[in-house]
């Protein structure tokens, strides 16, 4: 069942948007204010966050740019709701890396046409990915500099060459979006847009990518544990590592060094 995570201060607002998602067959979930709305959404991973903007304790803009930096929400579509509705404001909203802005008051029908166009368009997204990406087979593996083709793992935007290049060098070690837009200069939330734009991934999601990539060679053509690849390509927590492993491939590490072996 699709999960969206609902966060709004307003509690008839709120309840008016879970009944209407739950009539339509999701699983919502909701949240008062924005640290309990990053909360929710680092625990239950939603297929999509719809989220207010003016809120107690953390505003909107907040906890987009907060999910937006790590990489287990980095990916989930996000959709701003919200009586601000000037031009700026709307624009301050996308730049920060929303996938829509819908303003107040807006209909039932209006919000669930919103949802159901940013699910589809992760969903193409994602299959599209997964029909370009190499078998991993393919992947070229000597020492962890070069573990795998880069070439054929990240994207080949002349716009982006600097932005992918720092990733390959430097993936094996705990960078995030803000040290990647250091080295090439531009600020987080422009750099967010930018790739986002370029790509329809974030920059984190380019990272873990990286990173997995590394990880599945590890796993095919080595005798290193879990434990010691996480240390390898750049995790520090090894909660986060298995966490985010089983969230990109459905299964855990071991299982599924056990299943490329046995095919």
């Amino acid at each position: 069942m699709t999960k969206i995570l609902v966060i709004e201060d307003e509690p008839e607002s709120r309840d008016i948007f879970l009944d209407s998602l739950e009539a339509e067959g999701f699983e919502a979930i909701a949240a008062e204010n924005g640290l309990v709305g990053i909360q929710q959404a680092q625990e239950h991973l939603p297929d999509l966050v719809l989220c207010d903007i003016l809120m107690p304790e953390l505003d909107g803009y907040g906890v987009l740019n907060t999910l937006r930096q790590n990489p287990l929400t980095a990916t989930i579509p996000f959709i701003f709701l919200s009586a601000k509705s000037t031009k700026t404001e709307v624009r301050q909203g996308m730049n920060l890396g929303a996938d829509d802005y819908l303003t107040k008051p807006s209909t039932v029908e209006e919000l669930l046409e919103a949802i159901a166009t940013r699910l589809e368009k992760q969903a193409t997204m994602r299959q599209c990915y997964v029909a370009q990406s190499p078998p991993v087979s393919e992947l070229q593996s000597t020492d962890t500099d070069t573990s795998a083709n880069s070439q054929s793992l990240l994207p080949t935007c002349p716009q982006l060459k600097e932005v992918f290049d720092f990733i390959e060098a430097n993936y094996y070690q705990s960078i995030t979006l803000c040290d990647v837009a250091q080295a090439v200069g531009y600020s987080a939330a422009y750099l967010t847009d930018l790739v986002r734009r370029q790509t329809g991934k974030p920059v984190n999601h380019w990272i873990v990518e990286r990173r997995m990539a590394a990880v599945r060679t590890l796993l095919l053509e080595t005798n290193q544990s879990a434990n010691q690849i996480a240390e390898v390509v750049g995790y520090q927590n090894e909660g986060h590592f298995f966490r985010q492993f089983r969230q990109y491939h459905g299964t855990t590490p071991k299982a599924w060094r056990r299943a490329q072996q046995i095919q």
